[in-house]
């Protein structure tokens, strides 16, 4: 039973955790246990919370709850290194998580990253997007984004394994959602809560200028990736119908800015269109537009979705960084990662909400019938660059 006045065990820094149990009338070493506990073993109960006497843990959901997430969906890629999460939150919220895995040499655990989402829907528009397509619902509070990698967490512990890396790249815009999303990576940081460090973090962003200007003054250790996508503001309007007129130059200067305020490396996203923004002339427009700045450009081939637009061929794909690097670009081309499986932010969300829709219209479920937790694996439909 959760009380009206309880707060989200996952919302509180541990310093306000040691606040409250002393309001218990508790010695700080308990604090201390509760927080091993909470984001250690990642229990779905207080009743799990055995190093804690019997009579304290019946009074811990009088303060606190846990509010697990529930997972509703789950596809594997045929090579099992990428797992999409669709989670409900507790007010039936649908909210996207990616594990990405990356083999590592000899016998040592794969490289795992989570990719985790900051609202559900998203405001920016990008034309590109499934998330965008949908629209805004609302922001997620920073610990539903919390939960999101304690439930990749808890799966991954089940073999051996942990999480390596976060990337704040799943659906919404992160700064536009700043404050929970800050407290989000207080937490994930705090060496007394899940105490990943902070270079391991990546925040990403279409490209809000004093979002990024007042990231760079929080004295976080993060890296920024800006999504450009455009060597030039009148294409990157038409990509991001919420960029400003000025946006292209705007996010050359801020990068500069981050860089000298905070000594981490800036990496601009460009999402590779078929016949949009993967030329030749669009190559050497962003190769002009960079030179000089110090930023490392990672070219993503558009994954498909219910929009217009295709994935280049890998030829141009590769044609884009040879002109990048003969300009003195620092770049790389993502490793494509569950194109089969809908990884891209949105996709199986959408995918999901259409299904229902479908399922509705052809044979309503009963009412009260809940919809269970489903796990597919999919084989790779065949590429149109093989």
């Amino acid at each position: 039973m959760t009380h009206p006045e309880t707060v989200s065990l996952y919302r509180l820094l541990p310093e306000e955790v040691d606040a409250l149990i002393s309001e218990l009338g508790q010695p700080r070493y308990r604090a201390d246990q509760l927080l091993r506990a909470a984001w250690r073993e990642f229990p779905r109960s207080f009743d799990e919370f055995r190093q804690l006497p019997v009579p304290l843990r019946e009074r811990l959901p009088k303060r606190f709850s846990l509010d697990p997430a529930t997972e509703v969906r789950r596809v594997v890629s045929a090579d099992g290194g990428t797992t999409k999460l669709l989670l409900r939150m507790g007010d039936g919220t649908l909210i996207e998580s990616v594990l990405m895995q990356y083999p590592e040499p000899g016998d040592r655990h794969p490289r795992s990253t989570v990719c985790v989402s900051t609202q559900a829907g998203c405001a920016m528009g990008c034309v590109f997007c499934a998330t965008g397509q949908m629209g805004f619902e609302r922001n997620l509070r920073a610990e539903e984004i919390v939960t999101q990698v304690l439930h990749i967490a808890r799966m991954l512990g089940e073999r051996g394994e942990h999480v390596t890396n976060i990337v704040f790249m799943g659906m919404g815009e992160p700064l536009a959602n700043y404050a929970e999303t800050i407290r989000a990576v207080r937490l994930l940081t705090h060496p007394r809560a899940f105490g990943l460090g902070q270079r391991h973090i990546t925040i990403s962003t279409v490209g809000l200028i004093h979002a990024i200007d007042r990231l760079a003054a929080e004295n976080l250790q993060v890296g920024l990736a800006i999504s450009l996508h455009a060597p030039d503001d009148a294409l990157r309007q038409r990509l991001v119908p919420t960029a400003g007129p000025t946006s292209v130059g705007d996010l050359v200067s801020v990068a500069k800015r981050f860089f000298r305020n905070t000594g981490r490396r800036v990496t601009f996203e460009y999402a590779l269109i078929a016949g949009v923004n993967d030329t030749e002339q669009a190559a050497t427009g962003l190769a002009r537009l960079l030179a000089g700045s110090g930023v490392h450009v990672n070219l993503i081939p558009v994954n498909p979705t219910a929009g217009q637009f295709a994935r280049p061929r890998r030829d141009a794909v590769l044609a884009f960084e040879r002109i990048l690097r003969a300009g003195g670009i620092n770049c790389t081309v993502r490793v494509e990662k569950g194109a089969e499986i809908s990884a891209a932010c949105g996709q199986l969300r959408t995918d999901e909400r259409n299904r229902l829709i479908a399922e509705s219209e052809i044979s309503p479920s009963p009412a009260g019938t809940r919809r269970g937790s489903r796990q597919e694996k999919l084989s790779p439909k065949p590429s149109q660059n093989q």
